[in-house]
């Protein structure tokens, strides 16, 4: 067996189900990729698909960098098939191109709106139909919830995830500021030992400063995590510049999710009139543009071709700087070496 086909082989169920057994696209799990990374100066880079055209500019960035991607469907339960049409999206450019460095896709984060049973049906719901979409990351917010109330949710919604072990990432609970490391450790305690799946807890950027990040607070964060076997994620990332990126790596974050700087490269080419009437949803829905742009899908009318082809091209520029920034140049095929070697066998 060569190289790919040893890497293959650790591909999560659900995702050669969705994939089916024909494909040799290696979407894996994060925890086997951070397990390839762990001793590498490099967080995992999770990038958004505000639009469909720039599906191409990310994977080709992946390849001239050689380097881990993950992408992420922020809204996947934003109906019954946007999950689906994702995921096919994905595979579909991936497989044309040939891509053969290692993936891996995340659903959300999905926000937990509260703890009462009649609040978590439906998510739990949306959740259960997510297990066979492919795949290999589902992030819940529960930023809204106190420490106690997030335990007790999470735990409700994530048994199915945890029997087919996907994995996790939690975010940070609510709670008065300055007690964010508080409200971390008691979650951690609810749940690191009942959820062997989960794998990192998620802080948002903004919670770290707005002009300077508070990087005394991050990295007590990544050391209180350890404690747990858990990685940290920070999500929101490059909201002002993504020059800060490579900060979150220094202070042992190992995951990133920045998604602004692809959300506004997507809404700059699309028709003005098409922005105004997405800003004008958004903040009706409580979103951003960008994020509404990649819930909408192809509900709107279609770039024309020179824009989808400029998009293409922004987006590969800007996906190669934020993977070198994030240290995840020539982390593909070293990554998929070491799993070769590793898996087991």
């Amino acid at each position: 067996m060569n190289v790919l086909d040893k890497v293959l082989t650790l591909r999560p169920t659900s995702v050669v189900s969705r994939l089916g057994p024909a494909s040799r696209l290696p979407v894996l799990s994060p925890r086997e990729l951070s397990q390839a990374l762990e001793n590498a100066p490099a967080a995992l880079p999770c990038l958004p698909v505000p639009a469909r055209p720039m599906l191409p500019g990310l994977l080709a960035a992946a390849r001239g960098e050689d380097a881990v991607l993950g992408l992420v469907c922020p809204h996947p339960l934003a109906d019954r098939g946007a999950a689906e049409r994702f995921v096919a999206a994905v595979q579909e450019v991936a497989e044309a191109d040939g891509h053969a460095r290692p993936l891996f896709l995340q659903a959300g984060p999905v926000r937990v709106p509260g703890t009462a049973p009649t609040s978590l049906a439906p998510v739990k719901d949306g959740l259960f139909r997510l297990v066979d979409t492919g795949f290999s990351l589902v992030a819940l917010d529960v930023s809204r919830l106190p420490a106690s109330g997030a335990v007790e949710s999470v735990l409700r919604l994530s048994e199915t995830l945890v029997e087919r072990e996907f994995a996790l990432e939690v975010s940070l609970p609510g709670g008065p500021e300055g007690e964010e490391l508080e409200g971390a450790r008691i979650l951690l305690e609810g749940l690191a030992p009942r959820m062997p799946g989960l794998r990192f807890l998620r802080v948002s950027e903004s919670v770290l400063g707005e002009e300077v990040q508070d990087v005394q607070f991050l990295r007590s964060l990544v050391d209180l995590a350890g404690q747990y076997g858990l990685g940290i994620s920070v999500g929101e990332a490059g909201r002002r510049s993504t020059r800060v990126l490579p900060t979150y790596v220094a202070a042992g974050v190992k995951k990133v999710e920045c998604a602004a700087p692809f959300e506004r490269l997507a809404l700059a080419v699309w028709p003005a009139a098409e922005r105004e009437n997405l800003e004008q949803k958004a903040r009706k829905a409580g979103l951003t543009p960008g994020e509404l742009l990649g819930v909408l899908g192809g509900q709107l009318s279609p770039l024309e071709p020179a824009d989808a082809s400029r998009l293409e091209a922004l987006t590969f520029a800007e996906a190669s700087e934020v993977l070198e920034s994030l240290g995840a140049s020539r982390t593909g095929w070293k990554s998929m070496l070491f799993l070769a070697e590793n898996r087991g066998d």
